[in-house]
């Protein structure tokens, strides 16, 4: 009976694990879902905000955000229409920077949008023309890459490729978009494909994926241009689609996974949809939708049983009940914007620039200060990034480093 017991909650516990077998240093933390396993950081901040320990204002267009890794920040950005990789030290000085081929330049916000992922001294890109590169992170040697479009038979999409690659062991998993090769698992050493999935064989629709380990199988989850799909991991197979369409075919924001249930959500007036899997991973229905969250690029967070996070045409910060869907209220303290957590804070960048520490509860959006982001060029859409006690925020042409413990 002891033995039966134990193999039941070692398939409970593998029924609730984002998968993490290995350092991942790129988009929104290790596991993906905004959450940074920070400690020690300021429950407050003083008036004027926290303290700038520098800022690096020449690294050309882009919207994506750094990682931080072995003591050296990676960052794209775009000059002369040109992609490259600047490397950074952690006092803000450059120590390098490397050249991965033409990016978006035309109209429709012009740079990199895409966050470099960085693995075992190698560094991953895709370029918004839908190159794939992985290069040496000492010297910029290209080791190989592939174009996604003449390759694998991908297109293009309004406003350029938009994917921060998800690397998972041996394997690189991405969304060319194709109608043949609609999403594809390559050896990350080598270039090789390891599998490719038609899919739903629409084109991309900027999301970046997720993977999960669901009652021990792997799924690898993302937004297409009309549909949240599933895919068996190891395989390619699509196990599932649900349709979740809205006005413009973007859908940005990586899905979030709990307890064998995945929130999805998008802008322009869509909401979100929670989908409850079974324990097989397959589609077992939908259990709420919300038309309040409809968040355009900003991302979520799930804290304690509650979504938080801002809607774009309802433009307002909102928590939300995980369990019923339920808006639990909405503020306009800040306006829309990014969002990530740590130590029991939100960090808030909003589309104005402005830079909050929040004390997330049901209860209210109490803000425990704010200041204002008034360097570097364009849109304020990065997604913010906390590594050793700093908080790294990037706009445009400037990376700025905040002490925040």
């Amino acid at each position: 009976m002891m033995k039966k017991l134990a193999f039941i909650l070692s398939l409970l516990l593998a029924g609730m694990a984002v998968v993490n077998t290995q350092t991942i240093n790129n988009w929104r933390g290790t596991d993906r879902q905004g959450i940074y396993d920070e400690t020690g950081l300021l429950q407050a901040w003083p008036a004027e905000g926290p303290e700038m320990a520098w800022a690096y204002e020449q690294l050309g267009a882009g919207f994506s955000s750094p990682v931080v890794v072995d003591g050296k920040i990676y960052v794209s950005g775009k000059e002369d229409g040109t992609g490259y990789i600047y490397v950074l030290s952690l006092s803000g000085t450059r120590l390098n920077r490397f050249a991965y081929g033409p990016e978006f330049h035309g109209e429709g916000y012009p740079g990199s949008r895409n966050t470099p992922a960085v693995v075992d001294n190698m560094i991953y890109i895709v370029s918004s023309l839908g190159k794939l590169v992985c290069m040496d992170a000492g010297t910029g040697r290209i080791i190989w890459q592939h174009d996604l479009f003449s390759d694998f038979d991908g297109r293009n999409i309004r406003w350029g490729l938009t994917e921060n690659l998800l690397i998972d062991g041996d394997r690189i998993y991405c969304s060319p978009g194709g109608r043949k090769h609609n999403i594809i698992a390559l050896n990350r050493h080598n270039g090789e494909i390891i599998w490719s999935s038609q899919g739903t064989g629409e084109a991309s629709a900027y999301c970046s994926p997720l993977l999960v380990s669901h009652y021990g199988r792997r799924l690898l989850i993302t937004h297409m241009k009309d549909n949240i799909v599933a895919l068996n991991a190891d395989t390619g197979r699509m196990l599932w689609k649900h349709s979740h369409k809205n006005r413009w075919d973007v859908h940005p924001n990586t899905p979030i996974y709990h307890e064998g249930s995945i929130f999805a959500f998008s802008g322009y007036g869509k909401g979100g949809v929670r989908l409850r899997l079974d324990s097989v991973g397959n589609l077992a229905g939908v259990e709420w939708t919300t038309g309040d969250l409809d968040n355009q690029i900003g991302g979520a967070v799930l804290i304690d049983g509650y979504i938080y996070g801002s809607g774009q045409n309802n433009r307002f910060w909102f928590c939300i009940d995980w369990e019923t869907g339920e808006s639990i209220y909405r503020t306009r303290d800040i306006d829309k914007g990014t969002v990530i957590f740590a130590d029991g804070r939100l960090y808030c960048y909003s589309e104005r620039g402005e830079l909050a520490l929040v004390e997330p509860s049901p209860e209210s959006f109490e803000i425990k200060g704010q200041t204002t982001i008034t360097r570097g060029s364009g849109q304020h859409w990065a997604h913010l990034v906390i590594d050793n006690g700093m908080l790294y925020v990037r706009r445009g042409n400037a990376l700025m480093a905040f002490k925040i413990n």
